[in-house]
């Protein structure tokens, strides 16, 4: 049985915790290094100034034995407690001192030679300790406040780049979405004057991208929207003069042609109004199985409808029947897109294809080769087909965007056994009383 790797919580990868965590950790070397310069300098001269205090008493100890006078208290031949180390320095001939404790306390012995013995004295210590003591517990304290203190200011510094980063990144996302208005507006980029970090420099860059891609979009959307406007009349007169041709096979083609122009020019007028994003949705509660039915059959195609749930007349508890599926959407818009989509799957898929009614949810299932990866990735691109190389593309983008319009979510998917699956789902009708819904299309039934 393999062992899962634990994996560190998402918090410790953004910028603010390893900031928090270098600053802590580049605080604590810095503070650890002048810590142990400052307590050596100290104590190196403090103990300097014991040192010489004691050796000034031993000199005096010295001469009064030398005078053979009484010594003063601490002082004397080998006295108890005194360091062997430091007897076994004075009886060969030198002299030396050493901190050590007497009687629980931190004191100084100084030692020198007398007459094959040692002869040592004791100075207190324990005010030199108390200063060093002191000095290292200041050293710790103030350490923690420097870290505190740097900790709060550099978290404050962070924090206020990071937030920069976290709404340039909001108003990427929403440019991603589609919100080409959106711009981060960074006050450093307004003043060329004022220097800018690095911060800004992309701010910046990002406004004038979205900037950039507004005015060519709107270059194509207006293209779009013109050429459209431009061949509608055009073909409008073709298309009556087509009707005066003499009956025939030549007479058939053209009016085709006409047929496919005249659908190819509605279509880019319904793309460009998508992408302006002026359409008007007119929602209403229609019951989605017998709208599904009546699209499929007006398709002119063979196409299998499947109703599932509550739709296909199931029955719930107490024995009553179950109440039909109905959901709050734009009937003309969503027969585009089921018409659309039954369509896109007779054009470039194989049959059966096949229509289920499940809740609220519609799919629509060919048995073809299933959709590129392209479209998996990205969605529909317009003008762009593969496989029968039949159509411009369209069809499915604008079952996207009327989808969005409604607010129904399209997924694209290919099935494990083969086929390409498109399924929408559609927001539901909740009733709130026994009474018949607004809107409801009472004309609406399953054929």
């Amino acid at each position: 049985m393999r062992r899962r790797r634990l994996r560190a919580p998402a918090w410790t990868a953004t910028l603010t915790w390893k900031a928090a965590v270098f600053i802590t950790v580049m605080c604590c070397a810095l503070a650890a290094l002048l810590g142990a310069l400052v307590h050596t300098a100290v104590t190196r001269e403090t103990v300097a100034e014991a040192r010489t205090e004691a050796l000034s008493r031993l000199d005096d100890v010295t001469a009064a034995y030398e005078a053979g006078e009484a010594l003063p208290p601490g002082s004397g031949i080998d006295p108890p407690g005194l360091p062997a180390s430091l007897r076994a320095l004075a009886v060969s001939g030198r002299r030396g001192t050493l901190v050590a404790r007497r009687h629980g306390r931190p004191t100084m012995w100084a030692a020198g030679p007398a007459d094959g013995r040692a002869l040592a004295t004791v100075v207190d210590y324990s005010q030199s300790a108390h200063v060093i003591n002191s000095l290292d517990r200041a050293i710790v304290g103030s350490s923690l406040l420097a870290i505190g203190a740097t900790l709060l200011v550099g978290a404050f510094a962070v924090t206020r780049v990071t937030r920069r980063l976290h709404q340039t990144a909001r108003v990427a996302r929403r440019i991603g979405a589609g919100d080409l208005d959106a711009r981060v507006d960074d006050p450093r980029t307004r003043d060329p004057s004022r220097p800018q970090d690095e911060v800004a420099i992309v701010a910046g860059a990002l406004d004038t991208m979205a900037s950039t891609l507004q005015r060519k979009l709107l270059a194509e959307q207006r293209f779009t929207a013109d050429v459209a406007h431009e061949l509608r009349t055009p073909l409008t007169g073709l298309s009556a003069a087509a009707e005066l041709l003499p009956a025939g096979r030549p007479a058939e083609l053209v009016r085709d042609r006409v047929r496919t122009m005249r659908a190819l020019t509605e279509d880019l007028l319904e793309i460009s109004r998508l992408d302006a994003r002026t359409e008007e949705v007119d929602l209403a509660v229609h019951e989605l199985a017998p709208l599904a039915v009546r699209v499929a059959g007006a398709s002119g195609t063979e196409t299998e409808v499947r109703v599932l749930g509550a739709e296909a007349g199931t029955v719930a508890e107490g024995g009553t029947r179950a109440r039909p599926v109905r959901v709050e959407t734009d009937k003309r818009r969503l027969e585009r897109v089921l018409g659309n989509l039954i369509a896109n799957a007779h054009k470039h898929g194989r049959p059966p294809v096949v229509v289920t009614v499940d809740g609220p949810v519609v799919t629509v299932r060919d048995h073809g080769s299933g959709f590129p990866d392209y479209l998996l990735a990205g969605g529909p691109q317009r003008f762009r087909t593969e496989g029968s190389g039949k159509g411009h593309g369209l069809g499915l983008t604008i079952a996207v965007g009327q989808s969005a319009a409604i607010g129904a979510e399209l997924v694209f998917a290919n099935a494990e056994d083969g086929g390409a699956v498109a399924r929408l789902t559609l927001p539901e009708y909740v009733r709130l009383d026994d009474g018949e819904p607004p809107g409801h299309d009472d004309q609406t039934e399953a054929t």
